[in-house]
């Protein structure tokens, strides 16, 4: 069965010539204007994975990812013209998927979205599902629902400070590299890019820390990774 991607741009030109190649490249592809109308299409079809703008009327790419990404769980590259945007969106980290400057080279954008779809759907023969909850001293940690408690409290977490807050809950007492976890919240492209793992890291010892400057939770074994204790 073809994969079904949406794209959502409010360039009628790059939709057209976008959505072309697509199909041609053996993809089931449908485009929206606005965030609004991708929305709509998604209720109706859920797509495999979404190919979104910001720059957008109405409703922006940023607020639509909250949408797409965290509420529905579907991937999301986004395609963003400035560089400007583009370090917006690594500094919010709202949890897209990949992100693709415009102008692109097709094939470059073709190869993003065959990784991000499997990784997507990818899962090693045999290996099982990672569980729904974890519980780490006074962490609960619910994949399903999305929500990370600390002693009766919920915390607030961004969509990639949960992955890998999660990530390190199902290996706790263990050591996870840096690239390992580059690979499973981000992707292998980020592999070799330590600072945005160093970034997050610092983020969650802030809110899961009784005193961030010395971590008593999120071990550093330096020169291999983090553990969780």
């Amino acid at each position: 069965m073809k994969k079904h991607i949406l794209l959502i741009d409010d360039d009628a030109l790059m939709r057209r010539s976008l959505s072309y190649n697509l199909q041609q490249a053996g993809f089931d592809v449908e485009s929206a204007a606005s965030a609004e109308e991708g929305l709509s299409r998604i209720d109706l079809k859920r797509p495999d994975i979404v190919l979104l703008d910001i720059n957008l009327p109405g409703m922006d790419g940023l607020d639509a990812l909250k949408r797409i990404r965290v509420e529905m769980g579907l991937p999301v590259i986004f395609v963003t013209a400035r560089r400007r945007e583009l370090d917006e969106i690594l500094g919010l980290e709202l949890g897209a998927d990949d992100y693709i400057t415009k102008p692109f080279d097709f094939d470059v954008l073709l190869a993003r979205v065959k990784a991000v779809l499997r990784r997507a759907s990818e899962r090693p023969s045999g290996e099982s599902a990672p569980p729904s909850e974890v519980k780490v001293g006074d962490l609960v940690i619910n994949a399903d629902a999305h929500t990370v408690m600390k002693g009766g409290s919920q915390l607030e977490l961004s969509p990639r400070e949960f992955d890998l807050l999660y990530n390190l809950a199902i290996e706790s007492g263990k050591v996870v590299s840096s690239d390992e976890l580059l690979a499973r919240v981000w992707g292998a492209n980020f592999i070799g890019e330590p600072q945005v793992l160093y970034v997050h890291i610092r983020w969650l010892r802030e809110k899961i820390e009784a005193d961030p400057q010395n971590p008593q939770h999120i071990l550093t074994v330096r020169g291999v990774g983090y553990k969780l204790v």
